[in-house]
C-alpha cells in the first residue's frame, strides 16, 4: 500500500499563489501517476491535474496556463504550483497515485485546504 502526505494549502487573495507537495511512501513502486484532485463544498471531486513517469501532463480545462504540475520521482513526490488563484479555485486538495492500469494505489487522505478569498 501507498501511503501519501500533502502540505502546503492556506489562504490567499485572489490573484495569489500556493505550492502544493505531496509525498507517496511504501509499496511505490507500481507508481506510474500521480495526480491532484479537488472537492469543492458541495461539489464532486474532480481531477485537477497529473503527471507520469514519463513526465506526461494533463491538466483540467478550468486550470490550464494558471497550474503547473511537476515531479521528483526519485523522492515519489509530486507538486502543484498554482498560481492566479480565483475565489473558485477553493476547495480540499488531495493527490493520489495509480498504477499503469489507471488505478488508484493508495486510500484518500485529508487533503489540504486552499481557499481563496479576499
Amino acid at each position: 500500500q501507498v501511503q501519501l502526505a500533502e502540505s502546503g494549502g492556506g489562504l490567499v487573495q485572489p490573484g495569489g499563489a500556493l505550492r502544493l507537495s505531496c509525498a507517496a511512501s511504501g509499496s511505490t513502486q507500481s507508481i506510474y501517476l500521480m495526480g491532484w484532485y479537488r472537492q469543492a463544498p458541495g461539489k464532486q471531486l474532480e481531477p485537477v491535474a497529473s503527471i507520469t513517469l514519463l513526465g506526461t501532463t494533463n491538466y483540467a480545462d478550468s486550470v490550464k496556463g494558471r497550474f503547473t504540475i511537476s515531479s521528483d520521482n526519485p523522492k515519489k513526490t509530486v507538486y502543484l504550483q498554482m498560481n492566479s488563484l480565483k475565489p473558485e479555485d477553493t476547495a480540499v486538495y488531495y493527490c493520489n497515485v495509480k498504477n499503469s492500469a489507471r488505478q488508484l494505489l493508495a486510500n484518500w487522505g485529508q487533503g489540504t485546504q486552499v481557499t481563496v478569498s479576499s
